[in-house]
């Protein structure tokens, strides 16, 4: 049974990898005009990862390109915590509605609210500004881990239950959860580690305390050699890695997919909100933005407002079936 944190109305990588190719031309339109003067001041973006991980990387780039798009310095304030829920949440509850505090939002946001009680709804306290990219999950080992397989890994998970462990970003988030499919398929039992950031698990695994990552921003790990990737979660290979096979060529079929994008409080000015889209979506054709969508093979994934608002009404519905089928509880 296919892994249902994917959603099949969002279109396939190799669609994906199109898009960012013709993302010059897709992006030819017009600056906004501004909306009574908006921004005539800096704007924050809340980073909900520390710094340093891939999502701070890219976003600091993206608010760089975005502030000349805007006229105005777009700041980045990092509020990790909550598997990236902490900051999202805190800003629906106090940042007013005037588009000078919005946040990244990722796939947890959708799926919390299923798994522990949380102080927001996803689907009432939020405005959907942009979607952007989307994490590429991987299963990466240390250079020197005794598996060159992800059978071989399995095998020894089974041999062994509960003494492989892996880290993910925040109980909840979708690296996590893909592995626990894997787990029921395969019988094994690995022992999951919960972190704020990628940097976090990363420096975790190449220091060895924990035996595998299974998340995104794996790429500069694999680029410098301290790190092999077993296998990928999506449905294509990656670009930097096209001798790595996915999840489903293995014979598990898993996809994780999660979009990242943007939003603020609820009861933005729909003017407001089309600034700030189209300043963000033009600033995604920045060579410095793009690259450190490149280092982690993450592919450019574009929606407007209001498709982005229709993606969140349908990924709640799908996380809320996905959750009960699993009878997931955070830890």
């Amino acid at each position: 049974m296919t892994d249902h944190h994917r959603n099949t109305a969002l279109p396939s990588r190799r669609s994906l990898l199109k898009l960012g190719l013709a993302l010059p031309a897709a992006l030819a339109f017009s600056r906004p005009a501004r909306a009574a003067g908006f921004p005539t001041r800096p704007v924050t973006l809340i980073v909900p990862f520390p710094a340093g991980g891939a999502t701070d990387t890219q976003m600091r780039a993206l608010a760089v390109a975005a502030s000349r798009e805007l006229g105005q310095t777009v700041i980045i304030a990092n509020r990790p915590g909550a598997g990236g829920t902490l900051g999202p949440a805190a800003m629906a509850q106090t940042a007013a509605p005037d588009g000078y505090t919005v946040s990244v939002v990722v796939g947890t946001l959708f799926r919390y609210p299923f798994l522990q009680t949380v102080n927001y709804d996803p689907l009432t306290d939020f405005t959907y500004v942009a979607c952007m990219t989307a994490y590429s999950y991987g299963i990466v080992v240390r250079q020197d881990a005794p598996w060159k397989t992800l059978d071989e890994l399995i095998a020894d998970a089974r041999a062994n239950p509960e003494k492989i462990s892996y880290g993910g970003t925040g109980t909840g988030g979708s690296g996590r959860i893909a592995i626990e499919r894997l787990s029921r398929l395969t019988n094994v039992k690995f022992n999951f580690i919960p972190y704020k950031g990628a940097a976090e698990e990363t420096t975790a695994l190449l220091g060895g305390h924990i035996q595998m990552v299974s998340d995104a921003g794996w790429g500069p790990m694999i680029d410098t050699g301290k790190a092999r990737l077993l296998a990928v979660m999506g449905d294509a290979r990656a670009k930097r890695v096209p001798d790595v096979p996915t999840l489903t060529e293995l014979g598990y079929p898993i996809v994780a997919s999660n979009p990242v994008g943007i939003a603020g409080p609820k009861g933005m000015d729909p003017k407001v909100v089309a600034v700030l889209q189209q300043a963000f979506h033009r600033a995604a054709r920045d060579p410095d933005y793009n690259r450190a969508l490149e280092n982690a093979d993450q592919p450019h994934m574009l929606m407007d407002s209001k498709a982005y608002t229709d993606y969140a009404v349908r990924q709640v519905a799908e996380e809320k079936r996905f959750v009960a089928e699993l009878g997931l509880k955070m830890q």
